[in-house]
């Protein structure tokens, strides 16, 4: 099975789709429609839109930075790339890697991997648990074609879990997140997406337009 997860996640290369994403973050609520692209191994790039298609929102992840941009406020964020990093911006503590693969509906079996078991089946289906020195995966799964259907994380400080939506065909259309004991709910809906055609690595430099206020993470 860690074969199967491994050979799905290597041959991800790209993908690009309009998103809709709606988060709660205890009493904050918060709904935009943006694109989002997806490059491996890590890189990322979502720009919110407003509801005349003006980018209201913009953040990258490449080359081991994250970068966000405000426009309304004309701040942005600068940092490197790291579980802390996405913490404080996302609220979620997870490594870029671990991050572009539940976007894509894959899952990234750790590198430290030390325990690798098959769970039986329950109400969600068969599933496998993965264990590595910081993070518990929970994986379940399709053991035939590899599709993954629902992963749960737990360990350090990250507890998560996200469940994907598909078409018949197994095509990602989306997922639902539950994060940090339930202060963090979400859902983020896909349209029309493309896979594997290829996107330019310039696409993911996010250059912060000049005057703007920025905050860097350490």
């Amino acid at each position: 099975m860690i074969a199967l997860l491994v050979a799905r996640w290597h041959e991800f290369s790209d993908l690009r789709t309009l998103a809709d994403v709606r988060i709660e973050r205890g009493s904050d609520r918060r709904q935009l429609t943006g694109v989002l692209l997806l490059k491996a191994p890590v890189s990322i790039r979502f720009e919110g839109l407003s509801p005349f298609g003006q980018p209201l929102l913009l953040m990258a992840i490449h080359e081991g930075q994250l970068t966000a941009y405000n426009v309304a406020s004309h701040e942005a964020v600068v940092g490197p790339a790291t579980a802390e990093t996405a913490a404080r911006l996302l609220s979620l503590p997870v490594e870029p890697e671990d991050l572009i693969g539940a976007l894509a509906g894959r899952a990234v079996p750790p590198k430290d991997l030390r325990v690798a078991q098959i769970l039986p089946a329950d109400a969600q289906g068969p599933s496998v648990e993965l264990i590595g020195a910081l993070h518990r995966q929970r994986v379940w799964m399709d053991f035939a074609t590899g599709i993954v259907h629902q992963i749960e994380i737990t360990g350090g400080r990250l507890e998560a879990k996200v469940t994907y939506h598909r078409g018949l065909d197994g095509s990602l259309a989306g997922f639902d997140l539950w994060a940090a004991q339930g202060n963090v709910i979400g859902s983020v809906r896909y349209r029309n997406p493309v896979v594997g055609a290829g996107i330019d690595d310039e696409r993911f430099r996010l250059t912060i337009p000049a005057g703007a206020s920025i905050e860097r993470l350490r």
